[in-house]
């Protein structure tokens, strides 16, 4: 069994975004880690049911499961590969992709935000995913309805690439309603996750894979975002990783962006009012 093949068999078997086991594939490699869990290297009775799956789990079938859905199975070492994941404390373990993968490795602006924008909110999503398409970056958001759609619809608009980070498997369109947009979006972009096709969207997966979203862009904007809203996970990740996040201010009683001003107000991301604001800050002009 090769590293590939290990990896595809823990990834079938390990939920994206495991800090433990993370940590131990990549410190000692895919392969390492599976003899362990074989020989009884770790905690039996902690870990039994992961060590059960594997035993039963062929890479095979993982692969096959992939090619499939018309996707790719993205591992460490491949040309397509996004080396940004790595900064993350719990990188993936691998990623399934679909489209032109070559865009998982440019420059891009992360576009997030609220399921249920006003128009205000709307309007300055696709304002902004055009401005910096139009200064050749790419735009990544989460494929949701809401300003995640009209960041993609921004970018897609201005003929400029986007990428959306899903929480389900390749072949699940979720949201349904945005089956037309992922296609639109794998002509020039890409589409990726970390969850096996046929799997749903489940919510810890969306909180999972805003980390993916923050890790693949060099900077992070949030146009409208509730006091609790998962995008404010996706800032912090962000600054985490020592990212430039921004934050677009709104009308002091409006309740999607509460959020906005908390992260302003905590000093978490920078106030910007116009794409030339954002550009000046992450510096797209130079």
């Amino acid at each position: 069994m090769n590293e590939r093949e290990s990896r595809a068999i823990l990834f079938s078997a390990i939920e994206g975004g495991h800090s433990f086991w993370s940590q131990e594939i990549f410190s000692q490699g895919a392969k390492k880690t599976i003899e362990k869990l074989q020989g009884g290297s770790y905690d039996t009775i902690k870990f039994g049911k992961l060590m059960n799956a594997i035993a039963v789990t062929s890479a095979d079938n993982v692969l096959s499961a992939v090619d499939k859905a018309h996707a790719q199975f993205v591992v460490p070492g491949d040309v397509m590969w996004p080396a940004a994941v790595e900064d993350l404390v719990n990188p993936p373990i691998a990623l399934i992709a679909k489209g032109n993968l070559e865009v998982l490795s440019l420059q891009s602006l992360a576009i997030v935000g609220t399921r249920n924008p006003t128009n205000y909110g709307a309007r300055n999503a696709g304002d902004f995913a055009a401005g910096f398409v139009d200064r050749e970056w790419g735009i990544v958001s989460g494929g949701a309805y809401g300003i995640d759609s009209y960041a993609h619809k921004g970018a897609l608009i201005a003929e400029g690439i986007t990428v959306a980070v899903i929480a389900s498997g390749i072949d699940v369109n979720y949201p349904a309603g945005n089956e037309r947009l992922f296609a639109q979006i794998c002509e020039g972009g890409a589409i990726i996750t970390e969850v096996m096709p046929g799997h749903p969207a489940l919510p810890a997966r969306f909180l999972t894979r805003n980390r993916l979203i923050a890790a693949i862009s060099k900077a992070t904007l949030v146009v409208e975002a509730a006091f609790r809203s998962g995008s404010l996970r996706t800032a912090r990740d962000a600054a985490d990783l020592l990212r430039p996040v921004m934050a677009i201010p709104g009308p002091i009683n409006s309740p999607t962006s509460e959020g906005c001003h908390r992260l302003i107000g905590e000093r978490a991301a920078e106030i910007v009012t116009s794409v030339a604001d954002a550009v000046e800050f992450v510096g797209a002009n130079r």
